[in-house]
C-alpha cells in the first residue's frame, strides 16, 4: 500500500481522474489523503466526491471552500462571497441539493492528521502555538505558515519551521509563483499548484516524493466555465 497526498481540487474532476491515472493509485489497496477543498470552482464537484466515495482508503481533510459548502447545505443560504468563489458551480452541479452521502463525506473530514510526526492540514498553523491551542479559523484559512516558507523558498534559505518532521498544505496556490509541481521549503510541501485556476492538479507519494499532475485545469473545462474564467 503506498500513501499520496492531493492538493486542493476545487471541483475538478477531470484533473482528479489524470492524477489518480498517472500515479497508478490502486483504489483498493493504496490510501489518498485530501488536503480539503475538494467543493468550488469548476462544474463537477458532485462528480468530484463521487469518485473520492469509491476509494477504500480516503482520509478527507476539510477545507474551507467544504465548510462553506457545508454551510449551504445545513443552512439553505447562498453567502454572496461564497457565490463568487465558486460556490454557485458547486449548487448548479448538485441541482440544489447534495446527497446524504456527499454530506456525510464532507463532515466526516478533519481539521488535520497527525501521523508519524507529519502533519496534514488545510491551510496552515501558527508555528509558535500548540496544536490544541489552534482551531479551524487558523486550519482552514490562515496564512502564516505558508508565508514563513514561502519567504525562505524564495529567499534561498533552507531550515526547519515547525517541530514536525513534515508538514503539507494546500489552499495557497504556489502558481502565483511559477510552480506547477509541489513545492519544500524546510519541512512544509505546499500542495496547491493552482487547480482552481489557471494551474494544476498535484498529488505526490509521500514516501518517494514523486509527484504527478493533471492538465492545465482550465484546458480540461469550455471557456467560462470556473473562477479562472
Amino acid at each position: 500500500m503506498s500513501t499520496f497526498v492531493i492538493g486542493d481540487i476545487h471541483g475538478g474532476d477531470r484533473a482528479l481522474g489524470q492524477c489518480l491515472t498517472r500515479s497508478g493509485f490502486d483504489p483498493d489497496s493504496d490510501r489518498l489523503i485530501c488536503l480539503g477543498d475538494v467543493c468550488d470552482g469548476w462544474p463537477e464537484t458532485r462528480q468530484v466526491i463521487e469518485r473520492l466515495l469509491g476509494l477504500k482508503n480516503l482520509i478527507m481533510i476539510l477545507g474551507n471552500h467544504d465548510f462553506m459548502t457545508l454551510d449551504w447545505v445545513r443552512t439553505g443560504v447562498r453567502h454572496p462571497g461564497w457565490m463568487s468563489q465558486g460556490g454557485s458551480n458547486t449548487i448548479a452541479s448538485y441541482d440544489g441539493k447534495m446527497p446524504e452521502a456527499h454530506v456525510q463525506l464532507l463532515e466526516s473530514a478533519s481539521s488535520y492528521l497527525i501521523e508519524k510526526n507529519r502533519l496534514f492540514v488545510h491551510a496552515g498553523i501558527l508555528p509558535d502555538k500548540p496544536m490544541d491551542e489552534q482551531g479551524d479559523d487558523i486550519f482552514l484559512w490562515d496564512r502564516t505558515l505558508f508565508r514563513i516558507a514561502l519567504d525562505q523558498k524564495l529567499s534561498g534559505t533552507d531550515r526547519p519551521i515547525t517541530s514536525f518532521d513534515e508538514i503539507y498544505i494546500g489552499h495557497s496556490p504556489v502558481h502565483n509563483y511559477g510552480w506547477l509541481e509541489p513545492v519544500r521549503s524546510g519541512e512544509v510541501w505546499m500542495m496547491d499548484t493552482g487547480a482552481g485556476w489557471t494551474g494544476k492538479l498535484s498529488m505526490m507519494n509521500i514516501e518517494t516524493k514523486e509527484a504527478f499532475t493533471s492538465d492545465p485545469v482550465h484546458t480540461l473545462y469550455p471557456p467560462g466555465s470556473g473562477r479562472a474564467g
